[in-house]
């Protein structure tokens, strides 16, 4: 099966989430089932940039709602690329979304649009004698993929994956008629949302399937409470909504292999551990001390990750003897409040802002339990890293988390199977009491390695997700 897959970012060429990690990581694991998959991009300056010493393959590409772009196609660093060339909506600087200053792009619907009718485009015409089977779409970013297929009346399938309902991708209704779609597209059997338009809805609505990144988040996202004011569209899809669980590159996750890690190790010898938490705790200027749990935080810094919570619940951290450092960047009171924390603390609390995979690995790799405290999560990706690497995960019980953490509760510890500790529901006192339980394990030195034998052993890979991404692809080509 000949399968382009539509995103707005791909590891390693343009990151800034999960996403990336998920979209950059398909094409490899799906090969071993027969699957090629090409992905199509956003010419972003990132993008263009490692393209330059790749072989391109130039296509001109006219009536799209962003105005003309070349569509160029190469293998870059280990994907099959298809990117749409479009400098007048991609060519800028700042981020894929917004610009340094954190403001959205405003013309983020019609930049998106442009990418979402390539993809139709493509699906139509072909390019240079090759058509997919089906296109698979991620996202808000890519929502319209599936409208323009059911608009132009191109009979190519198509697969919705939502990575995270609460971005609906809101435009101005007005702008149906730059956007290439009809007046009737902006009802509300379409994609009208609450007064505005809905790229994901659009998605949603016309996508022969939809799935989203973990059995138990598709579940909860067909309830109000977690729905984000689309849960009747998708219970209205009945059994075409479905969940398959994300994995990571096992290849590119690897603690014997790792060269950000102060020292690699294995699961049947952690020794190393040791020499990357005294790392880790110097870098980040906590106390030299090996016997103090060391907890971490690898997250975007928001409301929906429960960082407020974490703040709440640090004088039961501080007050177990741990000690914490935290990496990410996102809401500003957020982090004026780590900072605080981390000068209040000194030698306890260590907080770096911002994004450094080399400082994510290296955490990974050194603290003893890695914190997960998300109101909501689709997937959650750090926590299959931190299994991986032989880190605990302390995981709220929503979503992805949910699905692949093992709570060490008593009849699990009793036939040894918990490979971390989950809490519910997301408020300073569970969490509080998920991390005296941490420490109490931790303690227990016996339970604490069996723990981590168990998370090792846990299998994030992408295997069974690529088969059962297969699998559906099969189904709808047929």
């Amino acid at each position: 099966m000949q399968i382009l897959q539509v995103a707005s970012e791909a590891f390693p060429l343009i990151k800034t989430g999960g996403l990336a990690d998920v979209v950059g990581a398909l094409p490899g694991a799906l090969a071993g089932e027969g699957v090629a998959m090409r992905s199509l991009l956003p010419g972003y300056p990132a993008v263009m940039a490692a393209l330059r010493d790749a072989t391109l393959i130039v296509h001109d590409i006219a009536d799209l709602p962003g105005g003309p772009a070349r569509l160029l196609a190469t293998r870059c660093q280990g994907l099959d690329v298809l990117v749409l060339d479009a400098p007048q909506i991609f060519d800028r600087a700042g981020g894929p979304y917004a610009n340094a200053q954190g403001q959205e792009w405003p013309d983020n619907p019609l930049r998106f649009a442009s990418l979402a009718a390539a993809a139709a485009r493509i699906a139509q015409r072909g390019i240079g004698g090759w058509r997919p089977d089906l296109l698979h779409a991620h996202d808000w970013q890519a929502g319209l993929v599936p409208a323009y297929l059911h608009y132009w009346g191109i009979r190519t399938p198509s697969v919705m994956t939502i990575h995270n309902l609460a971005f609906p991708g809101k435009f101005d209704p007005n702008l149906a008629a730059a956007l290439f779609l009809p007046p009737e597209a902006m009802g509300f059997e379409g994609m009208e949302f609450y007064g505005a338009g809905s790229m994901l809805k659009a998605g949603l609505v016309f996508a022969d399937r939809v799935t989203t990144v973990s059995p138990s988040y598709a579940a909860e996202i067909l309830t109000p409470d977690d729905g984000m004011g689309l849960d009747g569209v998708l219970r209205a899809r009945g059994a075409a909504v479905s969940g398959i669980l994300n994995g990571i590159d096992t290849t590119a996750w690897n603690p014997a292999s790792d060269a950000h890690l102060a020292a690699r190790f294995t699961a049947s010898d952690r020794s190393g551990r040791a020499m990357n938490k005294a790392a880790l705790q110097d870098m980040m200027g906590l106390a030299a001390d090996p016997d103090a749990p060391l907890f971490g935080v690898v997250s975007r810094l928001s409301w929906q990750k429960g960082l407020d919570v974490l703040l709440a619940a640090l004088p039961a951290l501080l007050g177990a003897g741990a000690q914490l450092v935290v990496l990410g960047a996102g809401d500003p009171s957020l982090e004026a409040g780590l900072r605080y924390a981390a000068a209040a603390h000194p030698g306890r609390i260590g907080c770096r802002i911002g994004y450094d995979e080399g400082l994510a690995r290296l955490i990974q790799g050194g603290v003893d339990a890695l914190l997960v405290p998300s109101r909501f999560e689709p997937c959650g990706l750090t926590q299959l890293c931190a299994l991986r690497y032989g880190a605990i995960p302390v995981v709220a019980r929503v979503g992805g988390l949910a699905d692949t953490v093992i709570d060490a509760n008593a009849m699990a510890r009793a036939a040894g199977v918990a490979t971390g500790v989950q809490f519910a529901p997301v408020t300073p006192d569970r969490l509080s009491g998920a991390i005296a339980a941490t420490v109490a394990l931790y303690h227990d030195h016996a339970a604490w390695h069996r723990m981590q034998d168990n998370a090792m052993a846990a299998d994030v890979s992408w295997t069974q997700p690529a088969r059962l991404y297969a699998r559906l692809y099969a189904e709808l080509v047929g």
